[in-house]
């Protein structure tokens, strides 16, 4: 058996600080980078154009990464199960080693690829490389030993945890190549060149939210902390300021470790000079406890991958209205703030967090449809779609997940008013409406005769009856189950 080590990204397209990376330069010189274009996702009725054509343009800056440290990224396709095990005892390799994940599907197919190389005799991870979370969930637990199901005790426990920083990884630069006759078996067992996310069959014709691979995210983190973090507080709440980090892809195909990113906002509050510079930085750590508090609970609860974690929702009596749906789908509902929102969606592949959840909230408590339709679009349209993070925003928004205040409606006018008060951000996504009055804009006051006028649609619900209908439905649903 050679000394050669195959290490397999997934959700960890860098070298910069990778754990499993590390503890696989350790062990040999030779370690040659593998990703796998897993049929089983990019098939999957779930994906984004955009978030693969994000995907592909990171994996090409990290073949670039491994060219000048002096070995290369192998990139497979086929399912990881059978292709990434015959490729290992094909080169003769030492070792196959990987960052862990928390989907239940990564838990599956990686306990699937250990059997098949336990069977050839091949190394495979000897333990959970947590590289995508500060704390690994089995670390984080109550008093009693539990599982954290509310947000609040959780952020108190993880926050004082002590924090690893990231890590420079040693010997980086001496790495080897393959041989020419390794190669020549590496193309034989399923090697491809890089394709294009089109060639995969997916076209994005957009601009990027943020440029792919590990300078574009670590420029992308320098910027908001110098600028943004500072009154993200308050800016986070207004979709037409740029107040937010925009990081969120980055994290999701780990181009940028989390230990990167927690680093600049324990620098950026040594170097902050009041008490309210401090409490914004703060609130965006807590969005970073947030971000793991979902893949915990997705580690914990794989359940929630496929239905409600709230009894009281999960035979809940949703309508089926598709004219409905694809209204709601193409920011035709009649509501400005809304509609706003889910052309952003469209049209750039990301959507502002408050306006997450004030779609999310209309879709579920005017609409009245299951939140997993929604929850599915989403996925087939952002950049960041990612499984933890959307599941757990729309459990939260339908007040189905793990949230002490079981019924949450948003109203989309007062929604509007408050944080988009000037209407800009309606203005910038609505543009048969930019000639209206933002009293309008924001309220929804608008005639029969000027919506006609501008070809803009009538409200498809009206709201107040609808909150009334949902209030209705889940009390109805509360005495089922009691």
């Amino acid at each position: 058996m050679s000394n050669l080590i195959l290490f397999w990204h997934r959700r960890d397209l860098r070298l910069a600080d990778n754990t499993g990376l590390a503890k696989a330069i350790a062990k040999s010189s030779k370690v040659v980078g593998l990703f796998c274009l897993d049929p089983n996702i990019l098939k999957a009725d779930d994906v984004a154009s955009v978030r693969v054509t994000y995907m592909i343009g990171c994996l090409r800056s990290l073949q670039e990464k491994y060219t000048q440290a002096g070995s290369q990224l192998l990139i497979l396709y086929g399912k990881p199960t059978e292709s990434i095990p015959k490729l290992a005892s094909a080169l003769n390799a030492r070792a196959v080693l990987w960052n862990w994940d928390v989907e239940p599907y990564s838990q599956e197919r990686d306990r699937t690829v250990i059997d098949a190389l336990k069977e050839k005799g091949i190394e495979y991870p000897e333990s959970k490389n947590w590289d995508q979370l500060l704390h690994a969930p089995e670390d984080i637990r109550s008093g009693s030993g539990g599982v954290y199901t509310v947000y609040t005790p959780f952020w108190r426990n993880w926050s004082q945890k002590p924090k690893v920083f990231p890590q420079d990884i040693e010997n980086l630069a001496s790495l080897e190549n393959l041989t020419e006759v390794e190669q020549e078996i590496a193309q034989q067992n399923g090697t491809v060149e890089l394709p294009s996310a089109k060639d995969l069959g997916y076209e994005w014709e957009g601009e990027l939210i943020i440029a792919p691979g590990e300078i574009a995210a670590q420029e992308q983190l320098e910027e908001f902390c110098y600028s943004a973090i500072n009154e993200y507080q308050e800016q986070r709440n207004f979709p037409a300021v740029p107040g937010t980090s925009l990081l969120s892809p980055a994290l999701k195909f780990g181009v940028i470790s989390i230990r990167t990113v927690w680093e600049a906002t324990v620098e950026a509050l040594e170097n902050s000079r009041s008490d309210e510079t401090k409490a914004n930085i703060e609130t965006w750590q807590k969005e970073i406890a947030w971000r793991e508090f979902y893949q915990h609970a997705m580690y914990n609860f794989p359940e929630l991958a496929s239905g409600a974690y709230r009894d009281t929702f999960k035979n809940f009596p949703w309508e089926s209205n598709e004219k409905h749906f694809q209204a709601w789908c193409e920011g035709k509902t009649g509501y400005p703030i809304v509609d706003a929102a889910m052309r952003q969606l469209n049209e750039t592949g990301w959507m502002h967090n408050r306006c997450r959840m004030i779609v999310a909230s209309f879709l579920t408590k005017d609409l009245l449809l299951n939140p997993q339709w929604g929850e599915k679009y989403f996925m087939q349209r952002l950049i960041d779609g990612d499984l933890s993070a959307n599941n757990g925003g729309w459990q939260w928004s339908a007040s189905s997940g793990m949230d002490p205040k079981p019924v949450r409606i948003f109203n989309p006018a007062s929604q509007a008013q408050k944080f988009d008060p000037e209407g800009e951000y309606i203005r910038q996504w609505v543009s048969e409406l930019r000639s209206f009055d933002t009293r309008c804009l924001l309220t929804g006051n608008i005639t029969p005769l000027e919506r006609q006028a501008v070809s803009y649609p009538e409200p498809i619900v009206d709201h107040k009856v609808q909150q009334r209908l949902f209030k209705g439905l889940y009390k109805q649903q509360k005495e089922l189950i009691a």
